[in-house]
Parts: C-alpha cells; structure tokens; sequence
C-alpha cells in the first residue's frame, strides 16, 4: 500500500497585506504608507525561513508581496488595488503551491468596501487554485493559513476561504512573531497528511460584543482567564488551534464583532469548544475594564502633577496612532499648556507624536536654538479643536531614519524628520509623518543625529498611545489613560456608529435580558 503523502519539499508562498482602519478618522492610507517587502527581503523578515532553520530545510518558501502600514484611515481604493493586484499576480506567477502563510492583520478597511479581508480574500483563493492542481492526490488543492491580530475581524465570508486560522493570544502583542510562526507550523504539519485529509474541519462562530482593546488586555481579567484557555485547548486530540478575535472597534462595518474559530480534525470537539468560548465571553461582557485608570485629559494632567511618582505616563488615548487615529490632535498638548505647573516650568513633560509636517519644516529652516511660533496639529482631523498656536524654542533636529522595528510585529516605521520645541517645562515633538513612540529609542533617535531626549527624565510621558507597550509600561512609575476624542476613541457610544449588526453590545446595553441570549452555535466550515 503505497502514502500519497509527498516525500518533497512543499512550496509555500508568504505574503499578504496588514492594517487596521478607523472609518471615523478623516486620514486616508495610500501605497505609499506601506511598507512593503519582497524576494530576500521577505524571507529575512522571519527567523524561520533563514538558512539553517529547520522550516527553512523543510520547505521551499516563495516570497509573494508582503505590505504592512501603520494604521490609519481607511485604505484609498486605487492604493488598495495596486497592492491587491499585486500580491494576486505574484501568487499566478509563482507556479504551482502548496499552501500560503497569509501574514495580515485583520482590520483593513477600503474606501468603498464593506469586507476589505473578505474581498481580498476571495481574490487570493482563487489564485491559489489556479496554480494548484487539485486532481493531483499529492499535491491537492493549495492551503491558506493566517496569521491574524486579535483585533482583527472575521467574518464568514473571509473564513470560509482559509483552512488554518490563528491570532495572538497576548495583548500588547509579545507573541506577534509567535503567532507567525505557529502559523507556518501548523500549515507544514498538515501538509505532512494525505491529501484527502489535511483539511480540518472549522468552528466558526461571532460573539455581539464589540470592545475596544484597552478593555480586553491579557493582563487583566477575563480577557487573560479567556485566552489563557487556548493552549489548553489546542492540546486536545482532534484539535489543531483556538483563537479569539475581539474584533476592531474603531471601524463601522458589520463585520466588526469578536470571533471565536476553533479548527479540528474532530468536528463535534472543535463546535463544541468553539461554543463553549464564546459562551464565555458573552458572559463576561460586562467585566471588562480598562486596562488602567482612566479620566479626561484635565483631570490625568491634575493628577499626574499632583503625584510623587515619577516618570509618569499618560497615554493620549483618542489620537492613537497606532490604533488608526490621525495622530495629528493637539488636544492633549492645549491641556498641558493650560496647567500652570508645566508652563512655567516647575514640572516638566515631554509629549511625542504629533504629526505635522509643516512644523517640522519651519523647525528646521529655523534650525537648532531659533525661537518659533507655530501652529501645531490639528490639519489631518480638524473636528476637535483645530491647530494649537505654540511659541516655543527649537531644542531638537532629527532627520530621517529608515528604520524596521521588530517589537512592532509589523515594520511599519517607515521614518521622518522629527522636530521637538520646548516652552517653559513642556518639550513637544512633532514628525513629518505619523509616528508612534513606544520605546526609548523612539525618543532619543540613533547616536547621532538624534533628539537626544531621555523620557525618564521628565516628571510627566504624554504619549498617542492606548495601553503601554512593554517598555513604556516598565519605564512608568504610575500612569493614567485619558480618554481623550479623536478617531479611535474609547467611548464609543459617541463615535456614531451605524452599520455595525445589532444588537451588540455595548450599544445595546439591554439586549437579551429577557433571558434569551445570543445564538452562539458555531458554524462549520
């Protein structure tokens, strides 16, 4: 009796496209915002496709077109079809695969789309099939793993076409690389089966309940009780993986909802997880809290110069960048100039990130000690409250660094001159492009060249951030979320959402309290 297992290398094609889009942010992502990695460059971008790793012996990885952006505003339709058609025709012109690793995150928006992941999607099966060849029993038809944020989205329409489903199980996201590579894994140890029974069975089911990400950090319960549950799960005979989505928050689709995928070899064991999962989280709906503790921007500045703790971090949580905000509001920095501690100098605040490249020009045609008056921000997302009009001393020049920033999970820092001015105790920075500032690192700049500021030496951090990355949450001495407006804020209930499905909470606060409760009966695909 012969094995129709293949006793060569399988080819497996690597790309995709990632970011995550807020529909209520007036910016607009282009090509240009991505940062986008081919051929060699592609396959260095993962330690396990380098020479002498052992996947690297056991495939033959092909590099398609992999294209990650900060996130932002919604996706420009022609921007999102340059890269589309892209990744498309590589896969043609690949030659015959076995199976893709589909790196993304799960929370692109376009211009014009309702499902941007499920159209893109759609497109990338079919070009997959089109250089498999299914009546070979060797080869079989290609296989799609993906490799997703916990933020991201997933609708039916984008999973029915993917055999392997994962997404990080910590957020912030440590395990990014992780989630990856058990991606890559789990595709090569399915490939390892005959053909006719590589494809796991897949429980889908979406839970309505739509959470922003700085209430459901695996730090805090019962987001770390939820997804401590997958590893546990996974390792059950019939099982392959169990992932959680919490869905994306910030876009108005009705895609946007948390998901539970439990994918098996054991059908009645992956519906019956998959259910108990999103049972659970249904249930814990109303215990999720915000990852620290939170008020208005006046009353985190009050607080944070009241404190003795030092450095102390606020997180500008509204404007994030790194959640799809502008990046660009000046909110944050009026409400520090409005405390008298900080604009005469007896405390001191460093507050990065805001986009303006207008400023940074004039700071450098200034240059280095040149007292200026600008008007900072408030350009890109103009409905809360506009430029800021700052004087102040230019005390900080940094030009362009292309840079790759492995912790981000996504290489997204494409680089920009950077300009910081101080007024009495306050340093602003502003950048050329959007920009988020999550290390050290991203304040000092390179050894030359750079800004040279320390944030631990100042008494207040003001950062576009939600919840801290780890280096920023090990630098603060205490620290505050203000939950300030801009296109990723917290509340909301007072973003305008009207397409998401309803009910779903928290917009419908009330739902199903005669008892009923959801349908939760996962779908297998």
């Amino acid at each position: 009796m012969t094995s129709d297992v293949p006793s060569r290398r399988p080819r497996i094609a690597i790309g995709g496209i990632g970011i995550e889009s807020s529909t209520f942010c007036p910016h607009r992502s282009t090509a240009d915002d991505f940062r986008q990695t081919r051929g060699t460059e592609l396959l260095d971008r993962y330690t396990w496709t380098r020479p002498g790793a052992d996947l690297a012996t056991q495939v033959e990885w092909v590099p398609l077109l992999h294209a990650t952006a900060l996130p932002g505003g919604p996706v420009e339709a022609e921007s999102y079809l340059l890269l589309k058609d892209e990744l498309v025709t590589r896969i043609r012109a690949a030659g015959p695969l076995d199976g893709l690793v589909y790196d993304i995150h799960g929370a692109m928006s376009v211009v014009g789309l309702t499902d941007a992941e499920g159209d893109l999607t759609e497109a990338v099966r079919a070009a997959l099939d089109a250089v498999g060849t299914p009546e070979d029993p060797v080869r079989g038809r290609p296989m799609i793993s993906a490799a997703m944020d916990l933020h991201g989205n997933v609708s039916r329409r984008f999973a029915e076409h993917v055999e392997l489903l994962t997404a990080h199980r910590l957020a912030p996201h440590e395990d990014a690389w992780d989630t990856r590579e058990r991606a890559a894994r789990k595709l090569v140890e399915r490939l390892r089966l005959p053909a006719g029974s590589r494809r796991p069975h897949r429980a889908w089911v979406q839970v309505p309940v739509l959470l922003p990400g700085e209430k459901t950090s695996t730090r805090l319960e019962p987001a770390k009780g939820l997804y401590g549950r997958l590893a546990g799960i996974e390792s059950k005979p019939g099982i392959v993986d169990a992932s959680v989505w919490v869905g994306y928050a910030w876009a108005d689709e009705p895609r946007c909802r948390a998901a539970v995928v439990v994918t098996g070899d054991d059908a009645g064991l992956a519906v019956a997880e998959a259910e108990s999962l999103a049972r659970q989280y249904w249930d814990v709906r109303r215990d999720f809290r915000f990852v620290g503790p939170t008020g208005t921007a006046e009353e985190c500045v009050a607080r944070a110069v009241a404190s003795d703790k030092r450095p102390f971090l606020i997180s500008d949580s509204g404007d994030n960048p790194t959640a799809g905000g502008a990046g660009d509001l000046a909110h944050m920095l009026g409400k520090l100039l409005d405390h008298e501690e900080i604009a005469s100098g007896r405390v001191t605040a460093v507050h990065p990130g805001i986009t303006d490249p207008a400023a940074v020009r004039a700071c450098f045609e200034a240059g280095l000690g040149a007292t200026v008056t600008l008007d900072v921000g408030g350009k890109v997302d103009p409905n809360h409250g506009g430029p800021y009009r700052l004087t102040g001393v230019v005390t900080g020049l940094q030009r362009a660094a292309d840079r790759t920033d492995r912790a981000e999970g996504g290489a997204y820092d494409l680089g920009c001159d950077l300009a910081a001015i101080t007024t009495g105790g306050l340093t602003v920075v502003v950048t050329e492009r959007r920009k988020p500032f999550h290390t050290v690192a991203d304040f000092t700049g390179p050894a030359e060249g750079g800004l040279g500021i320390d944030p631990r030496t100042f008494d207040l951090v003001v950062v576009k951030i939600g919840y801290l990355e780890p280096e920023l949450y090990d630098m603060a001495a205490d620290w505050l979320l203000a939950l300030t407006p801009g296109g990723v804020d917290q509340d909301l209930l007072r973003l305008g959402h009207h397409r998401v499905e309803r009910p779903l909470y928290p917009f419908d606060e009330d739902a199903y309290e005669d008892g009923s409760g959801p349908d939760l009966t996962p779908v297998l695909l």
